[in-house]
């Protein structure tokens, strides 16, 4: 898998900007298929930063329902919760 396809998105949250200030830690979406050790090495093609730390975890799709008997669910994700070392910095804008 190309980084392209490792990394879907950056999260931009409030507690996720709490974080990038106070730990040095970014939220990424990643496919579902990477393992930690892609993931490490897509972060650092992409945004030419040294990972030090990468956590993973799994969210479940909520059910959602909208007027109607029919009833839908959000697609199942990969969340990595990637720090950095200090002094490296993924500019978002």
């Amino acid at each position: 898998m190309n980084p392209f396809e490792v990394i879907k998105t950056v999260r931009l949250t409030e507690k996720g900007t709490r974080q990038a200030e106070k730990y040095n830690q970014y939220t990424i979406v990643a496919d579902p298929r990477a393992n930690k050790t892609q993931i490490r090495q897509a972060v650092q093609e992409l945004f030419k930063v040294k990972v030090t730390r990468v956590n993973t975890l799994n969210v479940r799709g909520k059910h959602r329902r909208l007027r109607t008997l029919q009833a839908g669910k959000a697609p199942n994700w990969k969340k990595a919760i990637v720090t950095l070392k200090e002094g490296d910095k993924i500019v978002l804008t």
